[in-house]
C-alpha cells in the first residue's frame, strides 16, 4: 500500500505498526486517540500544524520505511 495524504491513520497503522513511532517523532501524538484514527494523515498533520512540505516529509519516510 502506498500512503499518501488521503491515507487514513487507521489503515497506516494497521499495514505498518511501527509506522506509529515515526508519527509521534514528527509531531503527531494523538496516536492514541480514536478520533484520530478516522482522520486522513493530511488531516492530522495539519491539526498539528504541519506545513505541507512537513507532510510530504512524513509521507516519505513512511513509504521508504515499507520498502525496508
Amino acid at each position: 500500500m502506498k500512503i499518501t495524504r488521503k491515507t487514513k491513520l487507521a489503515k497506516i497503522l494497521q499495514e505498518n505498526p511501527k509506522a506509529a513511532q515515526m508519527l509521534i517523532e514528527g509531531g503527531m501524538h494523538c496516536i492514541g486517540c480514536p478520533m484520530a484514527m478516522q482522520e486522513s494523515l493530511e488531516q492530522g498533520c495539519l491539526a498539528h500544524g504541519m506545513e505541507d512540505k512537513d507532510i510530504d516529509e512524513i509521507i516519505d519516510k513512511l513509504n521508504n520505511k515499507k520498502k525496508k
